[in-house]
């Protein structure tokens, strides 16, 4: 996979977090739904400039846990530190403004809007003129919105998307689709993006297309990415360091080649009673 001879399309925000220091901690977290328990006493780490895997078998609590984070499920105990900052509860528009942003396992774009509308879409929060100013489409408001495209139009050429910038992303193949919902989640520039299966239901050339994007993504741009990802193979060629769930909880924590090697994950993927 050869990455994209070009300098970063977007800078990485000046939050004052070094490369390397800690971005996002989860802290014990504990989500039950009523007398089901989806994460148990969770803790882990996620440092900027990395890619952190969240892998585990089907059911393991994966995307309960990325829905902690994101904002979109409350956890009964424990807490989730952003940027040094202490949370229990937060909307998922909270979260999006506070620099994180996140595709998701099946995608959700508007299906009958452009390529360019979609990823137009992700910089909503960064509009920052009235409906008046917008509806005038006059001085300020203009300037805003030349502005906002430009910034999507790198981001389109980024992803090498150009030839279906006009396209209705609903007549899509679905890994154009998937990389168009990357895009919108770029436009947001946020300082953590969080990937809910980004190979789901991809071939070959479409899993290496994506896995180019994401390396680039975190190099170039420096973005910071946690995923969860089902493809063993891409978990380890991506990330840096890789959380293991099952059955809601943590089973292993460290580098790629240290948790493929160690046995409680293995006879979790194996499917060994507990």
């Amino acid at each position: 996979m050869s990455a994209i001879a070009e300098p970063p399309v977007l800078a990485a925000p000046n939050d004052g977090i070094k490369p390397g220091e800690v971005l996002l901690e989860v802290r014990n977290v504990s989500l039950a739904f009523g007398g089901v328990k989806a994460v148990t006493n969770i803790s882990f780490d996620v440092r900027k400039g990395e890619i952190r895997a969240i892998i585990g078998p089907n059911g393991a609590g994966k995307t309960s846990m990325l829905n902690v984070i994101n904002g979109f499920y409350h956890p009964q105990e424990g807490e989730i530190v952003f940027r040094g900052e202490k949370r229990r509860r937060m909307q998922p528009y909270e979260a999006a403004a506070s620099g994180i942003a996140r595709t998701f396992q099946n995608v959700a774009l508007f299906k009958g809007m452009s390529t360019l509308d979609n990823i137009m879409s992700g910089r909503t929060l960064k509009m920052k003129r009235g409906f008046l100013w917008q509806l005038l489409h006059y001085g300020p408001a203009r300037d805003e919105e030349i502005e906002n495209r430009r910034k999507v139009e790198e981001i389109i050429d980024f992803l090498e998307i150009e030839s279906i910038r006009k396209t209705p992303v609903g007549k899509l193949p679905y890994g154009l689709q998937k990389r168009v919902e990357l895009g919108r989640a770029l436009a947001m520039e946020p300082d953590l993006l969080l990937l809910d299966e980004p190979m789901a239901g991809m071939n070959l050339e479409e899993k290496e297309d994506m896995s180019r994007f994401i390396l680039d993504v975190n190099r170039q741009m420096r973005t910071t990415i946690a995923l969860i990802e089902h493809d063993m193979g891409v978990v380890m060629d991506l990330s840096d360091r890789v959380v293991v769930l099952d059955y809601g909880k943590k089973i292993a924590d460290g580098t790629p080649d240290a948790v493929k090697n160690n046995q409680d994950v293995i006879d979790a993927y194996l499917g060994v009673a507990h």
